[in-house]
């Protein structure tokens, strides 16, 4: 069988890879888990790459996935080759068009997809197509390759993934809707048109539930309510966005319903949280490998933002009071969910499944609290650019994955966390431009004119704390 991965833009929350060197697989973990995490770090302990999870025996697949390219895509692209599936990976390179845009790059030198999969076939021997395809706008060839290639997955991250980004003007407002509303439409459609029974596994994210005060947990996917006259029923949890990227996000979550319904596709929807590490047991096989860290003020979201400046000696800057409670996820772990997913497809017929992918909840202020503890910098409490509550709890369930064995790494179990970005920071330091840490987009004229005393210029790297790491 095959799978076939599309690059996408996720939420995404690069940290790093706890290691005594940048690359190295000597490494060791701990198992400990749980939905909430007190974030008391006592002493260094090197991040583990080793499996926690139990090994589901399945048959070998063929997997496209759109978005490859990207954070998310990569390494589960390289998880599930390195499982045995046949994989191809599918991307337009937007997000590295981006990076261009932005004048931004990965603090992390990502090589060019054909480097990569060479690279990957040189440590594994195992070989990964790579398409370049616009999914949201190049239906025809999409259709195609389903036929050719004739998939029994596709997992779908082919989507812009930032909310910063997606605020941050029309053109990127209108960017964002076009392509990930397209390309989720485009999707089904040539899967109807292929004639072939395709697994959909997509990427979406926990915002699509808000981040309201919910007044309990959040369960996964459908809420059992009271209707009028007493009707119970179980219904898609109501959406509530926080930017037109989270929009993006439930309009999709509505097109699943409908395909389903209509023509009996088989979705399964993950609603997952931020996030965090960089590197996977896979992608530190070799430097060409590596995987992207975003530390900007549009795709570097908070921890992977918080280590880094930690590392570079610079304030650390929080948005707000800084009560924003998100959920976390380690990189290692999505790779392991999408399998997860894969593993465990919904019948025909069988309503979209949904899981919630997260492996802990916290408040931002208590992680910066985290970091700068570890790191001695000071912590900066700035104007919010977005729209949102100033504080709001989250409580969520996950316990379908924990059930199918997904055993999470949290952050509590991570202590030698800063050792990690240590590192990639005194390798890749050079790369780092301060000036795009600050927020520079914002939701509405309001937050804007609320931000407008930032001064980029004004944060500086402590080049003692960059070199010595301590």
């Amino acid at each position: 069988m095959k799978i076939i991965f599309v690059a996408a833009f996720l939420p995404a929350f690069a940290a790093s890879f706890t290691a005594p060197s940048a690359f190295t697989t000597n490494t060791a973990i701990d198992t400990n888990h749980g939905v909430k995490s007190a974030f008391a770090f006592t002493k260094p302990v090197p991040v583990a790459f080793q499996a926690r999870t139990s090994e589901l025996e399945a048959e070998t697949k063929k997997i496209i996935v759109l978005g490859g390219d990207g954070f998310c895509g990569w390494p589960t692209s390289l998880h599930l080759s390195d499982k045995g599936h046949d994989i191809v990976i599918v991307d337009n390179l937007s997000r590295r068009n981006i990076d261009t845009e932005l004048g931004c790059d990965s603090l992390t030198p990502i090589q060019s997809p054909e480097v990569r999969v060479q690279a990957w076939k040189e440590v594994s021997g195992k070989d990964i197509k790579f398409v370049n395809l616009d999914v949201a706008k190049e239906y025809d060839l999409l259709v195609q390759l389903l036929k050719e290639e004739k998939p029994d997955a596709v997992v779908h991250f082919a989507e812009q993934r930032s909310a910063p980004y997606s605020m941050k003007n029309s053109k990127t407002k209108r960017y964002t809707i076009d392509n990930n509303v397209s390309g989720s439409n485009n999707l089904c459609c040539a899967a109807i048109d292929s004639e072939l029974d395709i697994h959909i596994v997509h990427l979406g994210t926990m915002g699509v539930y808000g981040y309201g005060s919910s007044g309990g947990e959040i369960p996964e996917g459908y809420i059992d309510v009271v209707l009028p006259g007493g009707r119970e029923s179980n219904i898609l949890h109501p959406a509530y966005p926080g930017s037109v990227y989270h929009a993006t996000k439930c309009l999709d979550a509505l097109m699943w319903q409908f395909y389903q319904k209509n023509d009996q596709l088989r979705v399964t929807d993950l609603h997952q949280g931020v996030v965090w590490g960089t590197n996977t047991p896979q992608t530190i096989k070799d430097e060409r490998l590596v995987n992207r860290f975003d530390y900007d003020g549009d795709y570097g979201t908070v921890l992977n933002r918080f280590l880094m400046q930690g590392a570079m000696g610079v304030p650390l800057t929080v948005y707000g009071t800084g009560g924003q409670t998100r959920g976390f996820i380690h990189i290692t772990d999505t790779a392991k969910c999408i399998e997860i997913a894969i593993n465990n497809p919904p019948a025909s017929g069988d309503r979209v499944e949904i899981f919630n992918q997260i492996a802990e909840t916290c408040r931002v202020r208590d992680i910066a609290a985290m970091v700068a503890e570890q790191t001695g910098v000071d912590v900066d409490f700035l104007p919010n650019p977005r729209q949102e509550a100033a504080e709001n709890e989250l409580e969520v369930a996950n316990r379908k994955f924990t059930n199918l064995g997904l055993d999470p790494i949290t952050l509590e179990s991570e202590n030698g966390l800063f050792a990690e970005v240590t590192e990639i920071v005194k390798k890749f330091k050079h790369r780092c431009n301060p000036a795009m840490i600050l927020p520079a987009s914002f939701w509405n004229k309001k937050r804007a004119e609320e931000c407008a005393d930032l001064d980029p210029s004004s944060m500086k790297i402590n080049e003692e704390v960059a070199v010595n790491g301590d």
